[in-house]
């Protein structure tokens, strides 16, 4: 079985495939290769899925940004997410982190939101790229938390990281994982995750939601298939994989690298692909964004 895997090697996605595979292979006897297609912020690695025959021996790791941010944010895509593929398991879900520099005059999330309120515009926030997952993760805080900020896109991680450790800008936004030393250090001020709930294996992380009320911005991966798959494949797929990601091997992993695992049926990431597909589509209408 084929694995398209439309990021680079190490990427989280990648480290899924690599992880997920073997274990299933081992009972299934039939090997998985992951084969990275990286490029186009996964539209090269999803389009070839799209086209690949659909028999069950081609599949690919989604994520949230590629299956239901960029359709609202690109003008064109070489594939519907809605249309072109099958979910077949949902892996795991993530949350961003919201990051400050010390000197800033809030330590909370209610505390933030209050002094953005009062200080309309003059908050700062850098993430990823203009209409990346981050971007929107915090654009849907605001419409929600009903406040405005200033929008300060950079080309990598490594710069915003840097940059509000020295001040230039207020905020960042990114991976807990990634961020999380920093906080540690004391070099940066962890604010809330964006997570809906407090992290199970986390608790002690304060969340977005306890200020914001019903704020959600997961991330998340899983595998897809093109869109004529058998149901009887995808659901011996999605069997093996949540099968896979139980073992104990497998899921000490995944916990350690702050993912929350997911082993539900096909039907229940289908149903979070058309929810979050929704949410951001109805977000970037109403912030005016711009396809890029």
């Amino acid at each position: 079985v084929k694995v398209i895997v439309p990021v680079p090697p190490g990427d989280a996605a990648d480290i899924l495939a690599r992880l997920i595979g073997p274990k299933v292979s081992e009972r299934t006897g039939q090997p998985m290769v992951v084969e990275n297609r990286a490029g186009a912020s996964g539209q090269i690695g999803l389009e070839g899925l799209k086209n690949s025959a659909a028999d069950g021996y081609t599949i690919g790791v989604g994520q949230g940004g590629n299956l239901v941010v960029a359709p609202h944010t690109y003008k064109k895509l070489p594939y519907d997410p809605l249309k072109d593929f099958v979910p077949v398991a949902l892996l795991a879900t993530n949350y961003l982190a919201v990051v400050a520099n010390p000197g800033v005059p809030f330590k909370s999330a209610a505390e933030m939101v209050a002094w953005a309120k009062a200080n309309p515009g003059r908050l700062t926030l850098a993430t990823n790229g203009e209409g990346g997952f981050p971007h929107l993760a915090f654009e849907h805080l605001a419409v929600m938390g009903g406040f405005k900020f200033q929008h300060i896109p950079y080309k990598g991680a490594a710069q915003i990281i840097t940059d509000v450790m020295g001040g230039q800008v207020q905020m960042g936004i990114g991976a807990y994982t990634s961020l999380s030393p920093h906080v540690l250090s004391g070099r940066v001020r962890l604010i809330a995750v964006t997570n809906p709930v407090r992290v199970p294996n986390k608790p002690e992380l304060p969340i977005f939601a306890e200020a914001v009320p019903g704020y959600d911005s997961r991330g998340w991966f899983g595998y897809v298939a093109p869109a004529a798959t058998p149901r009887e494949i995808v659901a011996r797929l999605n069997d093996e994989i949540n099968r896979a990601m139980k073992l104990p091997d497998v899921s000490e992993k995944m916990i350690a690298a702050g993912l929350i695992i997911v082993t539900e049926p096909p039907e229940f990431f289908g149903d979070m692909i058309r929810s979050d597909y929704d949410k951001y589509g109805k977000l970037a209408r109403n912030i005016g964004f711009k396809p890029q």
